[in-house]
């Protein structure tokens, strides 16, 4: 197994996941992938995400006990094919984006980097998943830099689509439900200029230059953000779709109101989950928003069944697409 130079990792990352300057996130990346050239090292992070995220299930055991009494178990599958459908829309739009930098990967190589470096989302630091797949993606021939930048775009385009998306549940809110926060969401679609190709790549290009690295191979192009964006966009209905299954079964009423709050609210609890970057994959932020936007369609305590339910069944798809990505060894 090759590695690129220590002086190339430090530059590389530098920018931080998000393309912001040096220090805080850019520093402990850094730091990161320094230790994680040992190979028991990367076992062994492989092995606490991988046990945090299982825990995350096992932690939920009653509360999935009480979902198996209320809800059938074909909605229970549904919901679960639903949200392996959603996880596999965030890879399609990562593939792209790391294809459109000039880095395009077999489906075996593509799966096993996302895959694996998804169980990061479950260790605290919210940098982790990043630092996983640029390790893993040196290992196949990517250079650490592109897999920072696929990330980082990626994940730029699932929140700023995921905002957009959210919108659709403002408008059937109840009242106050969002207290002070309410109002600042109308604002949230503003950001979509940011996934405009001219303003991206200026964006890259000024955290690459801050990081003193030289700049991408290639820029983003129209093509590869639209297909990623979508993508995306096809992610959040599907995640919407499988909080709806289970909303109605637990008594929300099956029209288009509920489908919009399903849709919407899970998205805009997605984006506020990632903002809490102190959490592993947003725990706790995400089940306060969806509870907040869903207080006026169900009780309390079935909103709450759902917000918990809805987090196993995704942290399930997470650990099947590791699974796929642990045993698909490229040829």
């Amino acid at each position: 197994m090759t590695h690129e130079p220590a002086d190339e990792t430090a530059g590389d990352v530098a920018a931080g996941p998000d393309g912001a300057a040096p220090g805080g996130r850019a520093s402990l990346l850094t730091r990161a992938l320094a230790v994680l050239r040992s190979p028991w090292v990367r076992w062994g992070f492989l092995v606490l995400a991988l046990g945090l995220a299982v825990y995350a299930v096992v932690a939920a055991g009653d509360d999935l006990a009480r979902a198996a009494a209320e809800l059938s178990w074909q909605r229970l599958v549904v919901a679960l094919v639903l949200s392996v459908a959603f996880v596999l829309c965030t890879f399609a739009a990562w593939r792209v984006v790391l294809a459109d930098l000039g880095a395009p990967t077999g489906l075996r190589v593509a799966l096993r980097v996302f895959g694996l470096s998804q169980l990061g989302k479950y260790v605290p630091g919210g940098v982790w998943n990043v630092v996983a797949a640029a390790e893993l993606g040196v290992d196949h021939g990517i250079a650490r830099r592109t897999s920072v930048t696929t990330t980082a775009v990626a994940t730029l385009v699932g929140v700023v689509s995921g905002a957009v998306v959210g919108l659709v549940a403002l408008p059937f809110v109840a009242t106050g439900a969002l207290g002070a926060a309410g109002p600042l969401l109308w604002v949230l679609p503003a950001v979509a200029v940011v996934l405009l190709p001219p303003v991206l790549n200026r964006l890259v290009a000024w955290a690459l230059r801050v990081a003193r690295r030289p700049p991408l191979d290639r820029p983003l192009g129209w093509r590869g953000l639209g297909a990623a964006t979508v993508w995306s966009v096809a992610g959040w209905l599907l995640a919407g779709a499988q909080v709806w299954v289970l909303a109605v079964g637990l008594g929300m009423p099956a029209d288009a109101r509920g489908a919009a709050l399903a849709v919407g609210g899970y998205a805009l609890a997605w984006v506020v989950g990632f903002l809490v970057v102190v959490v592993p994959a947003g725990a706790g932020a995400r089940e306060l928003v969806l509870l907040a936007v869903l207080a006026g369609a169900l009780p309390h305590a079935a909103v709450l069944l759902l917000v918990l339910v809805s987090r196993v069944l995704v942290t399930l798809a997470d650990l099947a697409l590791a699974g796929l990505g642990a045993l698909a060894r490229p040829r």
